[in-house]
């Protein structure tokens, strides 16, 4: 697909300060699993599926996955980069790391599994360290969103990718009411039954705030990410992004 090259409008604000993210999401780690299946009816494992399938990482390569959570992203990407390779999983909420360092422990990944407490916004790895990084339904979360994916272009390799997978807003009736009522009237009563009503409400908020597949494009390419494509699935209520790092000769292009 086509990617306008016009200066992006400013974003808007985040909903929450990112103090207040961080932590809902240590509040909500216990259930964040269980709550995923029952509002995805357990298709999200296999859009993280998809997401690694179009990464192009393989045996051998060092990945990294930002905003981890509980780690389900980082271990479909241990299994591609078996054998040989290593995936580093980032999150900025130590309680999401911790359920995650369980289920990593309970699975025995084919690849090690470094989890990492640390901010998308001022990664702690080198210039072009990984062969691709990922983002499964978190940059919807960060403060800065152009910041963020700079930092996730800055430390992936030339010719290496970026891949984004998240919650969009589907614009054909009837799936884009139907996806409004499901999120603003059925997604905070799955929360307060489980007793965090503020933090699934928050969820609707962020979708409604975050940008359409086209306008993530234009973001990923004033960052500098270069053959940027997506994809839409689940009855286009999710997209996966898509950005390469060029050659320094090619970046300024």
């Amino acid at each position: 697909m086509s990617v306008s090259l016009k200066p992006p409008a400013p974003e808007p604000p985040a909903t929450l300060p990112e103090p207040q993210v961080r932590a809902m999401f240590d509040r909500i780690a216990s259930i964040y699993d269980a709550l995923n299946t029952v509002m995805t009816a357990g298709l999200h494992h296999r859009w993280r599926e998809r997401a690694v399938a179009l990464s192009g990482v393989g045996p051998g390569d060092r990945v990294l996955d930002v905003a981890t959570g509980t780690g389900d992203l980082a271990l479909v990407l241990a299994r591609a980069v078996a054998p040989g390779g290593s995936v580093v999983a980032a999150d900025f909420s130590e309680r999401m790391l911790e359920v995650a360092r369980a289920k990593v422990a309970r699975r025995r990944p084919p690849a090690p599994i470094e989890l990492r407490c640390a901010n998308a916004l001022a990664l702690p790895f080198a210039a072009g360290e990984f062969a691709a990084a990922t983002v499964g339904f978190g940059v919807r979360n960060f403060a800065d969103l152009e910041r963020g994916l700079a930092e996730l272009a800055r430390v992936v390799r030339p010719g290496g990718r970026v891949v984004i997978l998240e919650i969009t807003t589907p614009r054909r009736q009837p799936l884009a009411a139907a996806l409004r009522l499901w999120f603003e009237r059925v997604v905070p009563v799955l929360g307060r039954v489980a007793g965090e009503r503020s933090a699934y409400s928050y969820l609707p908020r962020s979708v409604a705030r975050f940008p359409p597949p086209e306008r993530l494009a234009e973001l990923m390419w004033q960052v500098g990410l270069r053959r940027i494509r997506w994809v839409q699935t689940g009855g286009g209520i999710v997209a996966i992004h898509l950005g390469e790092v060029p050659p320094a000769s090619e970046a300024a292009r």
